[in-house]
């Protein structure tokens, strides 16, 4: 993505970061929770790599495409998904964002040097309220966490509603961030 290289590296760590933690999400004992988990470990390692900062790492001509054709597949599988979880839209809805972003960044015949339009700027403007109001509303509900049924102190990582809601803030601001710079 664009901007200065030292924001885009705290990105792709927050990024990352994100996904480790999502990882380990995934060894909780409520299966919704673990699918969940991996969506959320997928979405944040793959804007991790897209965050790399371009004066860092030019990446070659087929990886924006690539982007956008894994961002697709994982779209049509939140799609589904979305028959049995509200939550899978959002899913949706970022992995559109994601495929967006490939889509302009390879269509952008300044991409080497890290500049490139903000494409379909309608598009663009209804994808960063979206996550304007996400991050807000997640942000809101992060306040109050009420404790899990059982969820006391042997409440494995997984389970821990405060930081999923951390961790889901944390990537809609990074998306966020991704969708302002580009």
């Amino acid at each position: 993505m664009h901007g200065p290289a030292s924001s885009g590296w705290l990105l792709v760590a927050l990024c990352a970061a994100t996904g480790a933690y999502c990882l380990l999400r995934m060894r909780s004992s409520v299966e919704e929770q673990r699918r969940a988990a991996g969506g959320e470990a997928f979405m944040g390692f793959g804007m991790a790599a897209m965050a790399v900062p371009a004066a860092v790492f030019t990446p070659p001509g087929w990886a924006w495409p690539g982007y956008a054709v894994v961002f697709g597949a994982a779209g049509l599988r939140a799609l589904w998904a979305a028959r049995s979880g509200r939550h899978h839209l959002h899913h949706l809805v970022g992995t559109a964002a994601m495929v967006h972003m490939a889509v302009v960044m390879a269509g952008s015949p300044a991409r080497a040097h890290g500049h490139g339009s903000s494409g379909t700027p309608l598009l663009t403007g209804a994808l960063l309220l979206y996550f304007t109001g996400y991050v807000l509303l997640t942000g809101v509900r992060l306040i109050p966490v009420v404790a899990v049924a059982g969820g006391g102190p042997a409440a494995g990582w997984g389970d821990r509603p405060e930081l999923t809601r951390a961790c889901r803030l944390s990537m809609g601001i990074a998306m966020l961030t991704m969708l302002l710079t580009m």
